[in-house]
């Protein structure tokens, strides 16, 4: 693919993201800015956010670790379902009984006004923080194999990419994140599926015997056992459920995209769902990871 071809998908793809937002824009107030009227249905909330769980980044660090940790990784995403159960049967439940627009007030009802303010200066912190590391490695890649080629510096890129954002997401709010989300999440698991197919194309093996031949690689294990290991499935599990609850339980990002669904009942039912499609996606991504290195010894 050329970078003029490349651009122009950017470009459509921006496009298409910006039309999301003044669609979703139409009989927008400051209510629904933050809220959504809380119309959002649970399954499209549910499909977003598995896309805001994995991001772009998870294309590159899940495959890529697969040499030197194997399948060690899915331990930890076992973990996330207890952690994912936690949230939805003991943290829902209260954002919804105090009828919460920042997750955080529940701090302030429960330890004071400092509490609350606290709470919410970490939140903005660490997600200044992640998002700019994010934003980064993905504008990286655009810089490498699209901007560059076009002669095009990578402040310009970043500062580029930073306005659209802006634009499709400043007038309609969360309404906008939740289907735009959801955009992405389709986009991001139909490359997932093209990438894998492509692969196998091109290492010309039927399906059956390319998943046989994954399974029996040492690369896909699965269970560490050895105590004296970062990767010993006890600390994977409990982290996982920790990382769960932390990152998506007690992150207002996360927590406000549930608390557009009309009900707590629909909340709950976004959050198991999602938590169960999790366990699937990545086990994919990490298949993907096995054939990367088997597609790089055949090619050498």
């Amino acid at each position: 693919m050329n970078a003029q071809l490349a651009l122009a998908i950017l470009a459509g793809y921006f496009l298409i993201l910006i039309l999301f937002g003044r669609a979703t824009a139409k009989g927008s107030d400051p209510s629904s800015f933050f809220t959504g009227n809380k119309r959002s249905p649970w399954y499209i909330v549910a499909f977003g956010m598995i896309g805001a769980s994995l991001s772009g980044i998870t294309f590159i660090s899940v495959p890529g670790m697969v040499a030197k940790d194997q399948w060690h990784y899915f331990q930890m995403v076992i973990g996330y379902l207890p952690g994912y159960l936690i949230i939805a049967y003991v943290l829902l439940p209260i954002y919804y009984k105090l009828d919460v627009v920042s997750i955080y007030e529940y701090f302030g009802k429960r330890f004071g006004h400092h509490s609350h303010l606290t709470g919410s200066f970490f939140f903005l912190l660490s997600r200044l923080i992640g998002a700019s590391f994010r934003l980064f490695l993905i504008a990286g890649v655009l810089q490498y194999v699209l901007f560059e080629p076009l002669g095009l510096p990578f402040w310009s890129s970043v500062a580029t990419t930073i306005l659209l954002i802006w634009i499709y997401t400043s007038k309609a709010g969360i309404k906008t994140v939740v289907w735009t989300d959801t955009l992405q999440t389709a986009l991001m698991l139909v490359g997932l599926v093209i990438t894998i197919v492509i692969i196998k194309n091109s290492l010309g093996i039927d399906l059956k015997p390319l998943i046989d031949d994954v399974v029996d690689d040492p690369k896909s294990e699965v269970f560490n056992w050895d105590w004296r290991s970062a990767t010993f499935f006890p600390k994977q599990f409990i982290a996982g459920a920790f990382i769960a609850i932390t990152m998506t339980g007690m992150d207002q990002d996360m927590m406000q995209k549930n608390l557009t669904c009309p009900n707590l009942r629909s909340a709950q039912k976004n959050v198991v769902s999602m938590s169960l499609s999790l366990l699937v996606i990545n086990l994919f991504f990490l298949f993907l990871g096995v054939l990367l290195y088997k597609f790089a010894d055949v090619n050498d």
